[in-house]
């Protein structure tokens, strides 16, 4: 099943949200409007979004994503996402 996780600091009405790391799928991080990055002092890429994370969330819902888990770490919020695999019976 694949799962997708998002997060986002303090100011959740604003952004950017962070969407996947450098072995996420390209065109769910092109849908999403994101873009790879390394941030200085960082020895790993992740993908960004400027969108807020409400319309992040709202546009992996229409993907199939749904959230299973949200919880606040320090001044970040974090959501699991997954998506059911389709049947194919």
């Amino acid at each position: 099943m694949p799962h997708i996780i998002i997060s986002t600091q303090i100011r959740l009405e604003s952004g950017p949200t962070f969407v996947g790391d450098e072995w996420s799928e390209p065109k769910l991080m092109e849908y999403l409007g994101a873009t790879k990055m390394k941030a200085l002092g960082n020895n790993f890429t992740e993908w960004r979004s400027e969108d807020c994370a409400r319309v992040v969330l709202n546009k992996l819902e229409k993907k199939g994503y749904k959230v299973v888990s949200m919880t606040g770490v320090g001044q970040t919020c974090i959501w699991t996402l997954n998506k059911p695999e389709e049947s194919t019976s």
